[in-house]
């Protein structure tokens, strides 16, 4: 249902009763839609009739079309009624079923995306794919109006046909998942990947490909890796000129901040204007990782920038974070984001406003179906201070107040929706992105932040027993959590630990991948499936490796078992995490840029290992010191433990870490501690001496 539908003379379907957004926004449709459930499949078994499953979410644009053009339209709908059994699913909810059922449509098609629409048996063995449908044909596709009574038809002819059809694309799907997945990486894997991402690289633009672009910041965070180990200047060429390039781009919020999903154009000017939370915490990150290496403000600002715009925007007053802000608002796709020259300049006055618009391209032509994105593409700030003979500095400061009178001008426009469910894996992920940012700039109200978000987390979405859940809405806990939702929040705990060094992160951090590896780990070829074993059990189960927009949780995992095998010193942890490399390394091998999360689990993996132990007063400025000169530096192979002066919790990491339980402080000074490759070198209080001992010299 979209936010201009009348629904005063509707009866609502089944959805209304769910706590999605996305269902919610159909619970007024004309199309009887059930939630998945065996209510749907024993009504079609029952009444024999094909299954039409649609998967989306609620800030896709290309959905919120097919169901103004569709299943707001009463002739599809009596369609569907009469001849199908109608499901909707939250591809964000059940990531499981639209992982499946995505791999169907990939297999039959050849391409994916949502919406996506599958046609299948009442055992749940789809026969037809799709992603967006039009009501009739056009754009070179075939119209709903055209196919439905095709498939009716058939299925009254011959169903028994189609269901040995819908069998045997079951089995062959099946095969292909999991065959080719085994095999043998080395180093030199990660020297394939560099030179694959070298060869794709656009040195226009930055970025990999052509249109459209994805920012897919852990390819960057792999190639600062990369740089790290070898020196290799191109590496971090690329990643520098990618992040420079998307920053000043329309991609980015300029008057809000944060992240679009991606650009539909190679020069990173026009997004998709929706912004999902799991874009912006892996973007932060990576910005806040460039800013460890090459000491450049301009990139800590734009992860600080990130932040404010998930504090201010996307945090729930209990603590955790919403999921995304749609693309579209009062009916058209970024419109709330657009600018005329005559807004700017009524809001800033002529003198400022126009040159608001000369830096950020805002024009009479406009850049962007008539209207303005915001964008610095062709400006460098200080070159266009040379030119009109400006301070820089003063020119910022001018930029920055216009920038907040346009602000707080755009919040009187009709926002766009905002799907304010909680999902356990992307607050994973945002919550180790504002750890990393208070180690990275000190501030603390982004470890408050993460803090409240993993205490709520913890407590809202778990079991009496434990179990983690995947989704919390309107008070709502639900779904049995997937591998991707263990692998995130260990993440983020982990980064909790080395930020605030309370024990209790990694004792959780511990529990939750003793879960993760009881319910979902594959005893006979290794890896973790995607669904846990005390989970509903649907048409196949699956592992998932590729690290698209969102990496895999098999990637996430096993950087996290590199990890915890290196601080616990757990020798079956770092079996698992050899076995984890091998039983993905076939499909890694073939192509290592589709697998680059996976691929920084391999750069820990083959790293020596090194472990930093500081011992001292949290609260003295020396060991404060100490702790900072790591936080502040880019050393990813590096595990860092403080032992605190309590003694309760220096207890705890003496029994979690085996490699902290001979140190301490000497001659009652903070001393620290740095070995590598079950080496120490001499224990010091110099902070001049551990910051060469961190950068190896």
């Amino acid at each position: 249902m979209n936010e201009f539908t009348d629904t005063r003379d509707r009866n609502p379907n089944r959805l209304a009763k769910e706590k999605s957004p996305y269902l919610l926004q159909h619970a007024y449709n004309p199309v009887n839609w059930f939630p998945w459930g065996e209510e749907a499949f024993d009504k079609a078994k029952r009444e024999h009739k094909p299954i039409f499953l649609s998967i989306g979410y609620s800030t896709c644009h290309w959905c919120h079309v097919m169901e103004g053009e569709s299943f707001e339209d009463e002739e599809v709908a009596e369609l569907l009624n009469k001849h199908f059994v109608a499901i909707k699913v939250d591809r964000e909810e059940r990531p499981d079923i639209d992982n499946i059922y995505m791999t169907v449509c990939q297999a039959l098609t050849g391409q994916g995306g949502w919406p996506l629409t599958i046609v299948m048996t009442p055992e749940k063995q789809a026969f037809f794919a799709a992603t967006y449908i039009p009501k009739r044909a056009k754009y070179g596709r075939k119209g709903l109006m055209d196919l439905l009574p095709l498939i009716r038809e058939k299925w009254e002819e011959d169903a028994e046909e189609l269901m040995e059809t819908g069998r045997e694309i079951s089995r062959q799907v099946e095969r292909r998942m999991l065959s080719g997945l085994q095999g043998e990486v080395s180093e030199a894997t990660l020297d394939k990947a560099y030179q694959m991402y070298d060869r794709d690289f656009d040195p226009a633009y930055g970025g990999f490909g052509g249109a459209p672009k994805f920012p897919a910041s852990h390819n960057l965070s792999f190639l600062l890796r990369y740089y790290h180990r070898t020196g290799n200047m191109k590496a971090l060429g690329m990643v520098e000129k990618t992040l420079n390039a998307m920053s000043r781009g329309g991609i980015y919020d300029h008057i809000g901040y944060g992240f679009s999903r991606y650009s539909v154009d190679e020069r990173w000017l026009v997004p998709h204007f929706e912004k999902m939370l799991y874009d912006n915490a892996l973007l932060a990150w990576t910005y806040l990782e460039a800013y460890q290496i090459t000491k450049k403000a301009a990139y800590r600002d734009t992860a600080e920038q990130i932040f404010a715009y998930v504090l201010r925007d996307m945090t729930d007053p209990e603590g955790g974070f919403y999921s995304a802000e749609d693309a579209d608002s009062e009916g058209q796709e970024g419109k709330f984001y657009v600018w005329e020259p005559e807004e700017i300049i009524e809001v800033l006055g002529p003198e400022d406003g126009e040159l608001f618009c000369r830096v950020y391209d805002i024009t009479e032509e406009g850049n962007f179906e008539g209207h303005n994105i915001p964008n610095r593409i062709a400006t460098d700030l200080s070159a266009f201070a040379e030119v009109t003979e400006l301070d820089e500095s003063g020119l910022r400061d001018i930029l920055e107040a216009s920038r907040q009178k346009l602000f707080e001008y755009r919040e009187a426009r009709i926002h766009p929706g905002k799907d304010d469910k909680i999902l356990t894996s992307w607050n994973g992920l945002m919550i180790m992105a504002l750890a990393k940012g208070y180690s990275v700039t000190g501030k603390r109200e982004y470890l408050d932040a993460a803090e409240k978000a993993a205490r709520f987390i913890l407590k809202e979405l778990r079991r009496a027993d434990g179990r983690l859940l995947a989704r919390f809405r309107d008070g709502e806990a639900a779904y049995p959590a997937y591998a991707d939702d263990y692998a995130c929040l260990i993440w983020g705990l982990l980064e909790l630990y080395e930020a605030c060094f309370e024990p209790g992160y990694l004792e959780q951090a511990l529990e939750l991948n003793g879960q993760l590896i009881e319910l979902f780990w594959d005893k006979e070829n290794g890896g973790f499936y995607f669904y846990g074993s005390d989970s509903e059990t649907l048409l196949m189960r699956n592992k998932e490796i590729y690290d698209g927009a969102m990496p895999s949780g098999n990637s996430i995992a096993l950087m996290n078992l590199v990890k915890l095998s290196r601080l616990t010193d757990d020798e079956r942890l770092a079996e698992l995490a050899d076995k984890q490399i091998r039983a993905f390394a076939g499909a890694v091998g073939q192509y290592p840029p589709g697998y680059a999360m996976f691929l920084i689990g391999l750069e820990l993996f083959f790293a020596p290992s090194r472990e930093i132990v500081i011992a001292g007063d949290l609260e003295a400025k020396a060991t404060r010191e100490m702790i900072e000169a790591v936080h502040t530096s880019f050393t990813p192979e590096s595990i860092l433990v403080v032992l605190n002066n309590e003694p309760g919790d220096r207890e705890i990491i003496h029994k979690l870490i085996p490699a902290s339980q001979d140190k301490g402080t000497l001659d009652g000074k903070p001393t620290a501690y740095v070995c590598q490759n079950f080496s120490c070198q001499a224990p010091t209080h110099n902070i001049e001496t551990l910051n060469a001992l961190i950068q190896g010299k």
